[in-house]
């Protein structure tokens, strides 16, 4: 079966790549005066001979007048993505540890930027589902501006059977919802936390919300009602990390 490579693409992406996790690239593009000696280093480094790049007729998925800086890898999404158990099984769960669980977020944009909101504030993982789910794609990764390699993007077949896995070890559930139990302004999180991030448009599954422990809220003024899926996941998981200084060491 032919492998199903997504690009990525720029000096800065295609170098966190090898950087970090170098075993799933697995293709590079070099435009003809692509000269960064750095770059040219991690790539003789990592043993992969580079292909020429046809500024004209790129690889799929990259846009001809996208800004490559001369520079594509093709990644395999699917060895960057860890097993639930296998990262379950080596993962410390203190107070200070936390996740962040996709339920149905679709926009490939909104994927990426809370991968990058996870990395920044110190959460252990991001956990994604295989359905109704925007998958890991190379705009995922260009988006979380290569947090995707430094934070642990695991795959999950259930949200709501990992939902009560977490439990079981201790987690606390979070649902983020507008009309939340608890609210970011009152919430203390004294146990290891587990944050559940639902679909943009419809929210969070009834299931899924039966699930969580509690429903958590921002509150905002009343001439808006409600705030973007990245953005509230990122206030949310900064009120979480600012009562979890250890987690940002």
């Amino acid at each position: 079966m032919k492998p199903e490579y997504e690009y990525i693409f720029g000096k800065h992406a295609v170098s966190e790549a090898l950087k970090e996790r170098p075993d799933v690239v697995k293709q590079i593009f070099l435009d003809l005066n692509f000269s960064d000696a750095s770059l040219m280093k991690q790539i003789e480094t990592a043993g992969i001979a580079p292909r020429p790049l046809n500024p004209n007729n790129p690889p799929r998925g990259v846009s001809a007048n996208a800004s490559h800086q001369g520079i594509v890898a093709g990644i395999l999404p699917e060895k960057l993505m860890v097993e639930y158990k296998e990262f379950i099984n080596n993962l410390s769960v203190t107070p200070d540890t936390a996740v962040l669980i996709l339920g149905e977020v679709q926009d490939p944009h909104n994927v990426g930027a809370v991968i990058r909101s996870a990395a920044a504030f110190g959460l252990a993982g991001v956990l994604i589902p295989p359905h109704n789910q925007a998958p890991v794609t190379g705009t995922v990764i260009k988006v979380s501006a290569g947090m995707a390699f430094r934070i642990p993007v695991v795959a999950i077949s259930n949200v709501n059977a990992v939902i009560r896995d977490l439990q079981k070890k201790g987690f606390w559930v979070y649902g983020l919802e507008g009309d939340g139990t608890v609210t970011t302004t009152n919430e203390q999180f004294p146990k290891p936390s587990a944050f559940v991030l639902g679909n943009e448009g419809s929210g969070l599954r009834q299931k899924t919300k039966e699930v969580c422990d509690d429903l958590i809220s921002i509150p905002i003024h009343p001439r808006c009602e409600s705030l973007n899926a990245a953005a509230a996941t990122a206030i949310v998981l900064a009120t979480w990390s600012a009562q979890h200084p250890a987690a940002l060491v």
